[in-house]
C-alpha cells in the first residue's frame, strides 16, 4: 500500500504543473485515468451535451460543476464558437461586471498590456497582434511611447484610460519582478482594481506564487490549457459591449 502510494506521488505533476483544472490534471500520468485520459479518447474530445442553468449567478449555462467542464458566460454572444471553463468563466466575470459599469472612456483603450521587457518582441506582441487583429484596442509601450518622451508618465496615462489590465506572466516577468522595475509599478496600480487578468504564458502558478503570491491569487488564462489565440479571443470577448 505504502510503495503505491510513493509511486504514485513520483508520477503525479502536480508539485511542478499543478491540477488547477480538470484538463490539467487529465494530463498527469498518474492522475490522468480520473479524469478521463487514457479511456480510449482524450479528455475534453467529448464533453456531452450543454444545458442552461436558470439557477446560476452568472446567468449562462453549463454541462458540469467540474473546473474543467464546459461553460458559456453570459456576455458571450449567440453563435460564439470560444469555449470557456467554469474556472475561467468564475475568474472573468468580476473583471466583466467592472467593464459594464465603466463609462466610455475618451480615447480610451480596452486593454494595458503588462509585460517584461524581454517579451516585447515576442510573446506580448504576439498577444498584442492577436487581440488587434479581433478589433481590440491595447496600450502597448512598444506602440504607445514614442522617443523622447517621458516613459512613466506615458505609463501613467495608459493606465488611466485602459479599462482592463493584461499582466503577461513569463519567465522573464518573473525575473523582473525579482527585483524593482516597471513592471512591478504596473503591476502594483493593476492589483488594486478589479481589472485585472493574468496571461500564464510559459510558466505556472505555482512558479509566480513564489514571487508574487498576490497576483497567483488572480485566477486568469493559462497557454498551457489555451493557445494564445484563443487567449485573444476570450479576451476581446471579456470588452465586448
Amino acid at each position: 500500500m505504502l510503495s503505491g502510494i510513493i509511486q504514485h506521488m513520483a508520477r503525479c505533476t502536480a508539485p511542478v504543473r499543478g491540477h488547477r483544472s480538470a484538463a490539467a490534471a487529465a494530463d498527469c500520468p498518474a492522475c490522468g485515468s480520473r479524469y478521463g485520459r487514457y479511456s480510449g479518447y482524450s479528455y475534453g474530445a467529448y464533453s456531452g451535451p450543454s444545458y442552461s442553468s436558470s439557477g446560476s449567478s452568472g446567468g449562462g449555462w453549463s454541462s458540469g460543476g467540474g473546473s474543467g467542464s464546459s461553460a458559456r458566460p453570459r456576455w458571450s454572444r449567440s453563435g460564439s464558437s470560444v469555449a470557456y471553463t467554469t474556472t475561467e468563466v468564475r475568474a472573468l466575470t468580476p473583471v466583466r461586471e467592472t467593464v459594464e459599469k465603466l463609462a466610455p472612456l475618451p480615447e480610451g483603450r480596452d486593454f494595458f498590456l503588462c509585460h517584461a521587457w524581454d517579451d516585447r518582441a515576442g510573446a506580448a506582441k504576439e498577444l498584442y497582434d492577436l487581440l488587434q487583429s479581433r478589433g481590440v484596442s491595447v496600450w502597448f509601450s512598444e506602440k504607445d511611447i514614442g522617443l523622447g518622451t517621458p516613459f512613466l508618465r506615458e505609463i501613467d496615462k495608459g493606465l488611466a484610460k485602459s479599462k482592463v489590465g493584461i499582466v503577461l506572466v513569463t519567465p522573464a516577468l518573473l525575473r523582473r519582478l525579482r527585483g524593482e522595475s516597471i513592471a512591478d509599478k504596473e503591476l502594483s496600480v493593476l492589483l488594486a482594481r478589479e481589472q485585472l487578468v493574468p496571461v500564464v504564458h510559459g510558466t505556472t502558478y505555482e512558479a509566480l506564487r513564489e514571487i508574487s503570491p498576490l497576483l497567483a491569487s488572480r485566477n486568469g488564462l493559462n497557454t498551457l490549457e489555451n493557445a494564445m489565440a484563443d487567449v485573444a479571443a476570450k479576451l476581446a470577448e471579456l470588452v465586448a459591449l
